[in-house]
């Protein structure tokens, strides 16, 4: 079956030394410490180790071709988004990482096909920059869960939605920053507990804000199979019946009617609840995502699918139907029909 995973990060190589270039510090640098691997730093803080995978579009393609996986949507690491950075500087990152990628779409353009990253502490920068994004190849951007002080409700963001809608482009919510990760120094809780109630988050700021309601074609999709919002849509609901005078105060919509109206993708890590999703949201709304390169991710993106009790309609859909969709794209830029 064809595969096309829509949740893959990727950095270039080399870029500037940021601190450098705009006079103050918190960007993320490179050190490449040996052959075919690199440490992320912050300033001279340790971030994370990454490998060649990470920037090589040739190691990319023979480990997807091991998965016989035939198309990636690259986006950055979510560290990169910057959002706490002086907004002309952000927009001058944004602008150099989406060259980067739309140069690899542009080389291998039926292998990889790309989101943006665009300096959302400044929506008509970023306005501007998913314009660009959309002229020089990509299919949308990948966004952060929040920006800063502002969850994806604000009033200061909506323009920004209502423009990719307005242009048709793909939004793919990623978390970062973690909530309260202040108090979770132990035991990798930021990424265990954090990320899947900021994906939440941001699934009940654009419901309870009422963007869906107001932007009916926007195309949103969710990492990490919407992180914690499924499992507890029933207290969401519930909570909005109970307490329409606290939940229903910029929408009165029963928030359950918009399952079915964003995407989720495929990363669970559980069999029962990957088939949970396919019953709660539809299988045509759920696409493979993998968090390719990193270790986190579906380690053979697609298994989880593949291994599913269901149709096989279902599970091409969830490979690659689904994926099409949400970033507007025809399976013939890929692959030859016959």
């Amino acid at each position: 079956m064809l595969k096309i995973d829509i949740h893959t990060h990727i950095l270039p190589e080399n870029w500037p030394n940021l601190k450098e270039k705009y006079g103050y510090g918190g960007f993320i640098h490179l050190e490449h410490h040996k052959p075919c691997c690199a440490r992320m730093m912050m300033d001279d803080k340790f971030f994370r180790e990454v490998q060649n995978n990470c920037w090589d579009p040739q190691q990319r393609m023979k480990e997807c071709d091991k998965d016989k996986v035939q198309v990636q949507v690259l986006s950055t690491v979510p560290v990169m988004f910057s959002y706490w950075a002086k907004p002309m500087d952000a927009l001058d990152l944004s602008r150099f990482l989406n060259d980067h990628i739309a140069g690899i779409v542009k080389d291998y353009p039926k292998r990889f096909c790309g989101l943006g990253t665009v300096p959302l502490q400044s929506p008509d920068l970023a306005i501007r920059e998913l314009e660009r994004c959309l002229e020089i190849g990509l299919s949308g951007v990948q966004i952060g869960s929040h920006v800063n002080d502002w969850n994806l409700d604000a009033p200061e963001l909506f323009p920004f939605f209502q423009a990719a809608e307005e242009l048709g482009a793909a939004i793919f919510v990623h978390p970062w920053d973690m909530m309260g990760k202040e108090k979770m120094p132990k035991y990798w809780l930021p990424w265990l507990v954090g990320m899947p109630a900021e994906t939440s988050l941001a699934i009940c700021s654009l419901i309870f804000g009422g963007v869906f309601e107001r932007l009916p074609q926007l195309r949103v999709a969710f990492a990490h199979g919407g992180g914690s919002f499924p499992m507890t849509i029933g207290r969401i609901e519930h909570g909005f019946n109970v307490r329409p005078d606290l939940c229903a105060v910029d929408n009165s919509i029963n928030p359950r009617e918009y399952l079915g109206k964003f995407y989720l993708d495929s990363l669970v890590h559980d069999a029962s609840t990957l088939l949970y999703l396919t019953e709660l949201v539809g299988a045509d709304r759920i696409a493979l995502g993998s968090d390719y390169p990193f270790p986190l991710g579906e380690h053979n993106p697609g298994q989880l699918i593949e291994n599913m009790s269901i149709d096989k309609e279902k599970k091409e859909r969830m490979l690659s139907g689904t994926a099409l969709e949400f970033l507007n794209l025809k399976k013939e830029i890929f692959f030859e029909i016959h």
